[in-house]
């Protein structure tokens, strides 16, 4: 089962990230899908992850996911994931800022009958919008 968890996980980041296949994700995930990191307007389903993900491409066209670890252990598998682009279209709001970024999320996917059921992440949202410039940048040491 853990070889077909990553298989089915590193099908994911290439068909749907990599190549922007948003459609697949109805191939990889169960009906009662649930998202527990739902982005905000977003439905915590299949139909809120195809919205994310084709909001992300359109706005990233060149968006690529390198899988730089991946676990997987009785139902579940754990990505460590680096996503990198440059923002072309709009993005969380943002304007088009011509922009390359590069940040990580570490996703972890419980799956049943073979199929992604649901999903926790933690991403480095406050990287990305620092690096698009919509944050300014934390200083160490300012009090």
């Amino acid at each position: 089962m853990s070889a077909d968890i990553k298989a089915r996980m590193r099908g994911f980041y290439q068909e749907v990230v990599n190549e922007g296949r948003i459609e697949v994700i109805d191939e990889l995930a169960s009906p009662g899908f649930v998202e527990h990191e739902a982005a905000p307007g977003l439905e915590p389903s299949i139909e809120g992850v195809k919205q994310f993900f084709g909001m992300f491409c359109a706005a990233a066209p060149d968006l690529t996911a390198t899988v730089e670890d991946l676990i997987a252990e009785g139902d579940r598998g754990v990505a460590r994931v680096t996503f990198s682009g440059t923002q072309t279209g709009e993005l969380f709001g943002i304007p088009a800022t011509g922009k390359q970024f590069r940040f990580q999320t570490i996703d972890i996917v419980r799956f049943e009958n073979g199929l992604a059921a649901e999903h926790w992440a933690v991403t480095d949202m406050a990287g990305l919008m620092e690096q698009l410039g919509a944050l300014e940048p934390a200083t160490a040491g300012t009090a």
